[in-house]
């Protein structure tokens, strides 16, 4: 096992540990949560719905989409409304002003546009994207998350985070490499 760890840094922005295969990464996830750690990230060069799981993440994106969906649909009947009652009411062939049947083609569109721009916004904001540069960037063996490497990196920012004590436990989890990542 390797180190890339500086003693003599005041302080990092977290410890990233790389690990063979899914499992170590799984078992690393779980001995780390019962250890107490919350504030940890993890990356994988493949989807692995597992690591999601046990990081605790939650999905907020679908609830978000739902709010733009409902607020495309009153947006889009709310402006045939008022231009066709309010603004400029035209009888039609005894229709009333507000005939609510010819609203629902441009309603049915404005909810898949408003849902549509808040998927792609709400998932760029999620995953506060667009990011040119991350701190475990400058980490050299964190090229291998794209290749065929597991990576745990505990946070600084975690309230439990004590350098020596999350090293420590990293260490138990026999890492092919442990490092520390610095600040940005």
């Amino acid at each position: 096992m390797s180190s890339v760890l500086d003693k003599g840094a005041p302080s990092c922005f977290g410890l990233l540990a790389e690990f063979p295969n899914v499992d170590d990464l799984l078992q690393a996830i779980h001995k780390s949560r019962e250890a107490g750690y919350r504030d940890m990230e993890a990356y994988t060069p493949l989807p692995v719905h597992e690591v999601c799981h046990a990081l605790g993440y939650r999905n907020r994106l679908p609830f978000l989409v739902l709010i733009g969906g409902i607020l495309g649909a009153v947006g889009g009947f709310a402006l045939q409304y008022y231009a066709s009652v309010v603004d400029y009411p035209l009888n039609v062939g005894g229709r009333p002003f507000n005939s609510w049947p010819s609203f629902i083609i441009v309603t049915f569109e404005t909810t898949i546009l408003g849902a549509a721009l808040t998927a792609v916004l709400g998932m760029l904001a999620l995953n506060g994207l667009p990011r040119p540069h991350h701190p475990v960037f400058s980490v050299p063996q964190f090229k291998m998350a794209s290749g065929d490497r597991f990576f745990l990196m505990l946070l600084s920012r975690d309230p439990r985070y004590e350098q020596e004590d999350a090293e420590q436990l990293l260490r138990e989890l026999e890492p092919l490499s442990l490092a520390e990542v610095p600040h940005p």
